[in-house]
């Protein structure tokens, strides 16, 4: 990592060793907000070993993106059959926890053919198994938009494809989130999708440090013009290394987290703050051991401020 020296990680490291919810006043664990985490920082753990973790460190949801490496979850043990579905649903109940997002790798800028109609296919699987397993959301995205297609024309297509989802999801619980990311990061082309895609079963996930890292609009600016439309958050901080985000520990960046998580509070926001920390992505990062521990510890500072 960038910005983490080995001498840090260690001290880190020991600082955090035995940090867990007996490490919060009494006082300052009912001031505590939503905190979830997602899967994507501890690739290699078991659910067991992922329930218990957030148990232990204040949490009171799991995104699930992948577990163990694998990113489709309708494939994995803890969820293929009734029988294991009921056994997970009661560990997550046992350990006080909520499932806060199914992550798919659903993307919706597809036009037409074999791959609109994959990953169309994955997000529909995604909404099946958040029904069966009583999970509000469901996460899609847009990557990288297709050089040789109209820009407009491909947000048109992610505004269609949305509604298709939203529509699926109609007499359910799950709401189908677009996340901010990749290519449409900027506030007014992700204000046209959604006032398009407006629909009881659409909103988003506002990733802070995609959007801020690639516009640089100020969050509260951000959350004015989408506000509306959120439901879920997620929270990384990271230093821009050659205008490419390298990720740090919570505070240790220069992403205006606590703008953000000020925008949300005063816009009355009651949702989860989701810890994204993308160690499967990037394995050079510290572990989730560290990172996941020092989350709650960290993000309490931006909700006293």
């Amino acid at each position: 990592m960038h910005s983490l020296t080995r001498r840090r990680f260690l001290h880190t490291a020991t600082a955090l060793v035995g940090t867990t919810v007996t490490g919060f006043s009494f006082d300052a664990k009912k001031k505590l907000p939503l905190l979830s985490f997602s899967t994507l920082g501890c690739p290699d753990w078991d659910l067991q070993q992922i329930a218990d973790f957030a148990e232990a460190h204040a949490y009171k949801g799991i995104e699930l993106r992948g577990i163990q490496r694998e990113m489709d979850l309708t494939k994995c043990a803890v969820f293929s059959t009734a029988q294991s579905r009921a056994n997970t649903v009661s560990l997550m109940k046992e350990k006080g926890l909520r499932f806060v997002g199914l992550g798919s790798s659903a993307a919706l800028h597809f036009a037409e053919g074999a791959e609109r109609q994959k990953n169309m296919d994955e997000a529909r699987r995604f909404i099946d198994l958040s029904q069966q397993i009583n999970c509000p959301y469901v996460r899609v995205f847009p990557n990288n938009l297709p050089k040789d297609r109209d820009r407009n024309e491909t947000l048109d297509i992610i505004t269609q494809s949305l509604l298709e989802l939203g529509n699926y999801a109609k007499g359910s619980d799950v709401t189908v989130l677009m996340e901010t990311h990749g290519d449409v990061v900027n506030s007014s082309d992700l204000v046209k999708i959604m006032r398009s895609a407006d629909h009881p079963h659409t909103g988003l996930v506002w990733d802070i440090a995609n959007m801020w890292s690639v516009t640089q609009e100020p969050p509260a600016q951000v959350y004015q013009s989408l506000k509306k439309y959120i439901r879920n958050t997620h929270i990384k901080d990271g230093k821009l290394v050659n205008g490419k985000l390298a990720y740090t520990l919570m505070g240790r960046g220069e992403v205006p987290i606590a703008e953000a998580i000020k925008s949300l509070i005063k816009g009355g926001y009651k949702g989860f703050y989701s810890f994204e920390w993308e160690k499967l992505w990037h394995p050079e990062i510290p572990g989730p051991e560290i990172a996941l521990a020092d989350y709650p510890v960290s993000v309490q500072s931006y909700f006293k401020k």
